[in-house]
């Protein structure tokens, strides 16, 4: 036994921090409340440290996709906070920069999703999910369409939902010692 098997699985971790900040960015996508520091604060913290600090010990224990799927993301939302609150000018109202921002995060997400292919059922939700989440996004930068930015919403929602389902089922199926809450 390698000393990496002694660590505990920090996928969990990586899920729920993008699982809940995506959940809650997305009630505001879906028309429900304005952005605000709740949000933000999220970004920073849960959506970003946590899935760094999760990618971090994915890397420890050698699992390349991990730690590139959660350091990404938690800079992901690193990006996103400062982008909306930078000083330097009013770049979150440039459409087609946002598009482009978007895009680029659809194509790596896509890719990522193409590695799910022969997990879980729960991760290939999760990856295709957010490919299709930040397709929306661009096309509502592309358009200015507020109806493809509230679908964009409903559609994070449920992305972000389901990567809460994954993470919280591995840490009960890993707890209890049984499935409890399949993944496929």
């Amino acid at each position: 036994m390698s000393n990496n098997d002694n660590l505990a699985n920090p996928a969990p971790l990586g899920l729920l921090g993008f699982g809940m900040t995506t959940v809650l960015l997305n009630i505001h996508n879906a028309g429900f409340f304005e952005i605000n520091s709740m949000i933000l604060a999220m970004g920073v913290f849960y959506g970003g440290l946590a899935q760094i600090f999760a990618g971090l010990c994915e890397f420890k224990k050698g699992n390349t996709f991990g730690t590139l799927a959660f350091t990404s993301y938690g800079l992901f939302w690193w990006t996103l906070v400062f982008i909306l609150v930078n000083p330097w000018g009013a770049v979150a109202t440039e459409h087609f920069p946002m598009a482009l921002y978007f895009i680029a995060w659809g194509v790596f997400t896509f890719f990522l999703f193409i590695g799910t292919l022969n997990g879980n059922t729960g991760t290939k939700v999760v990856f295709f999910t957010l490919t299709i989440l930040f397709a929306l996004l661009a096309i509502r930068d592309l358009t200015g369409s507020a109806l493809i930015g509230t679908i964009a919403g409903w559609e994070g929602i449920f992305c972000g939902l389901s990567a809460m389902y994954v993470g919280l089922a591995e840490t009960l199926n890993e707890k209890l010692g049984r499935v409890i809450m399949p993944i496929g």
